[in-house]
C-alpha cells in the first residue's frame, strides 16, 4: 500500500512539472516588436512586416508574413511603421495586435 502510495504522488508530482514547464513555454511564445508593414492581404487575413530580430520568438531580423483577423487591419497600408505583438501557435505566426 505504501509503495503505490509513493509512486501515484510521484506520478500527480511528475504531472505538475510537466504542466509548469508547458505553462512557461506557452507563456514564452508571444513577444511585441515593431517593424514596417510590407504587403496587407486582408482578404487571406495576412501581412507582411520587415522586422528586427524578435529574440521570445527566436526569430532572426526578416520580412515574415503574419496571419492575422482582418479587422485588425483597418488603416494599416504598406509602408506604414507599426508595432504589435505576435505569438507562435502551432508552428504559424499570428499577430494579435497592431497599431501605427
Amino acid at each position: 500500500m505504501f509503495l503505490s502510495n509513493r509512486l501515484g504522488r510521484q506520478a500527480v508530482m511528475a504531472g505538475l512539472m510537466l504542466t509548469s514547464v508547458y505553462a512557461v513555454t506557452a507563456q514564452a511564445q508571444q513577444a511585441s516588436a515593431s517593424g514596417e508593414v510590407r504587403r496587407v492581404d486582408a482578404a487571406a487575413g495576412k501581412v507582411a512586416i520587415k522586422q528586427g530580430a524578435i529574440a521570445d520568438l527566436q526569430l532572426p531580423a526578416m520580412t515574415l508574413i503574419y496571419q492575422i483577423d482582418p479587422s485588425l487591419l483597418k488603416g494599416i497600408q504598406p509602408g506604414d511603421k507599426v508595432s504589435f505583438t505576435a505569438k507562435r501557435e502551432g508552428g504559424k505566426y499570428i499577430v494579435t495586435q497592431i497599431k501605427k
